[in-house]
């Protein structure tokens, strides 16, 4: 019915002119799980599908503005969190997931990427404002586990095992984990979820080359399905399930790396 109401996902992520990631897939991922995107500006990138050339983050201000603005207009069913950039948009968001404590909240982390104007914003001291004041507000954590690796040698988490990882990020107040990228056997990567209460889910995953913002698909399909109401277990497999099939469906525009096909044709 053209009067239904349909979920509504609340995203918080850079502009990507590639259409690679961040808000222009995450919208077009949003339409195709049936489900309305809203967006909240946190950066403008000078990107390509080869490199991230400028970062320009967009002031707390102006983000918490635009962010309340369209809370206070529509009902918004779930909210996914991608790259942020400063301690202070970092702290907008928390105050945001706090007024807003019934929304679940998906939590993509990843690599912030060295730019020339990394020296303007402290990367390592950002993350760690996120771990601290966002994780324990966040229903769903999607990670790669080459990043907790990459986090634990630089001491930002504990340990060397992803066990320990995965202890500490639960430890901050994490509901649950996605982990992608996973070792099995060879080539092969699976995916792990680990919730607060101690259970686990493991699904393979595909052995093809790796597909730029597998992980931002991940999350977003995961924060569509939260939007309709499905639990935990169940949205995460099937964002699992999205991914590996849109694996089939990707082509290589430029010349950096292969992104998703998400046309119908």
């Amino acid at each position: 019915m053209s009067d239904a109401l349909l979920p509504i996902v609340l995203i918080f992520g850079p502009l990507d002119p590639s259409g690679a990631s961040a808000l222009p897939a995450d919208a077009i991922t949003c339409a195709e799980q049936g489900c309305h995107p809203l967006s909240v500006l946190t950066a403008v990138l000078v990107q390509d599908t080869a490199v991230t050339e400028t970062v320009e983050p967009i002031t707390p201000e102006l983000m918490d503005d635009q962010a309340r603005c369209l809370l206070e207009d529509m009902p918004v069913h779930a909210m996914k969190a991608g790259p942020l950039y400063t301690t202070e948009s970092v702290s907008v968001l928390a105050q945001l997931v706090a007024d807003y404590s019934n929304v679940p909240l998906v939590v993509h982390l990843q690599r912030l990427p060295h730019v020339s104007v990394e020296d303007e914003f402290d990367t390592e001291e950002t993350q760690a404002a996120l771990l601290e004041l966002v994780l324990p507000q966040t229903d769903l954590v999607v990670v790669d586990h080459t990043l907790l690796q990459q986090w634990q040698s630089h001491g930002l988490l504990p340990g060397q095992s992803l066990e320990t990882a995965i202890e500490a990020l639960l430890e901050y107040g994490a509901s649950a984990l996605l982990i992608s990228g996973v070792p099995r056997v060879g080539n092969e990567r699976d995916y792990l979820l680990c919730d607060e209460h101690g259970q686990k889910a493991r699904w393979g995953g595909q052995t093809t080359d790796p597909i730029l913002d597998s992980d931002g698909l991940l999350a977003t399909v995961a924060a569509t399905q939260l939007a309709r109401g499905v639990e935990i277990p169940a949205a995460a497999e099937r964002a699992v399930a999205i991914v590996n099939a849109m694996s089939g469906r990707q082509f290589q525009p430029g010349m950096g790396g292969r992104i998703f096909n998400r046309s119908r044709s």
